[in-house]
């Protein structure tokens, strides 16, 4: 059974670092293309970042380049998401999911992502 659980959210000041968690059961996370997604309050769903599987190549949304950095652990089956710099915009609820056919992540495309975490709440505020 594939799952998605997320964690490593909580509360920063401007300017400020977390690192988030989503760890995987029921697939290898280096086998396929994995996506963190946001969704702040009275806003759509935003892709983030991407790593895809095998090569580990990693896609950045405009927003968050030179910020963030996405990385994998294989032994853990682990993604993360390294979150440098941080400000108000990024205050979101911040998911994870898998892409099963390979065709949404690199693009940061929510649809055709598919066994979406809980999700996270980063809230950066001073």
């Amino acid at each position: 059974q594939v799952q998605l659980v997320e964690s490593g959210g909580g509360s920063v000041q401007p300017g400020g670092s977390l690192t988030l968690s989503c760890a995987a059961s029921g697939f290898n996370v280096d086998a396929y293309n994995v996506g963190w997604f946001r969704q702040a309050p009275g806003k759509e769903r935003e892709g983030v970042s991407c790593i895809t599987g095998g090569s580990g190549s990693a896609v950045y949304a405009d927003s968050v380049k030179g910020r963030f950095t996405i990385s994998r652990d294989n032994a853990k089956n682990t993604v993360y998401l390294q979150m440098n710099s941080l400000n108000s915009e990024d205050t979101a609820v911040y998911y994870c999911a898998v892409d099963p056919y390979g065709s949404s992540c690199v693009f940061l495309n929510s649809n055709g992502m598919d066994y979406w975490g809980k999700g996270t709440l980063v809230t950066v505020s001073s």
